[in-house]
């Protein structure tokens, strides 16, 4: 049996398929951003060079691994890599059971074909332009769980946490039958 982590893309996504509108997250949600958190707590993070800016102050207790082109590039908390692969390895190195890719799109769109799961945030809103979170083939993954918010006066859009297992790994991570 390999050693090699589980790798997880972890993120928000509109109703239209986008991350962003181009800086940042486009909605304040106080539950996903807790969501994210209580996730990502402790837990090896793979993270585009961009996102990584943005979210400074964030890697309280992280282990974050920034996915650069730049060879001279060295973040103030973590390591820079130049691929998933490096990711995984360094990842499996330190003792991590998951990697987390937490964006922006070149790391989502970089790890996919690789990845085990999918942990989405689905916001019932259209951002019509922006970012787009990696297409994929739904039939290739199973929903193993899902939690619906309605809107209210801190959400002022609907939302469901929804996480996939891709169905050529269901057996592996939920010893359930394919």
């Amino acid at each position: 049996m390999s050693s090699r982590p589980l790798l997880t893309l972890i993120a928000a996504v509109s109703a239209d398929g986008f991350i962003s509108t181009g800086k940042g997250v486009p909605w304040h949600l106080p539950c996903d951003q807790e969501h994210f958190r209580h996730i990502t707590r402790g837990q090896w993070l793979l993270i585009g060079r961009t996102t990584y800016e943005e979210m400074v102050g964030w890697f309280q207790d992280h282990h974050p691994l920034v996915l650069t082109r730049d060879n001279s590039f060295k973040p103030a908390v973590g390591q820079a890599v130049s691929s998933v692969p490096e990711a995984l390895r360094i990842a499996a190195e330190g003792g991590a059971q998951e990697l987390f890719v937490c964006g922006g799109s070149g790391a989502y769109a970089a790890a996919i074909p690789s990845a085990d799961r999918l942990v989405l945030t689905h916001v019932a809103s259209n951002l019509y332009k922006g970012v787009p979170f990696p297409t994929f083939e739904p039939a290739e993954w199973e929903r193993v769980s899902r939690q619906d918010f309605p809107a209210d006066l801190t959400h002022p859009h609907a939302l469901a946490f929804a996480t996939y297992e891709r169905r050529s790994t269901t057996k592996k991570l939920t010893g359930s039958p394919l």
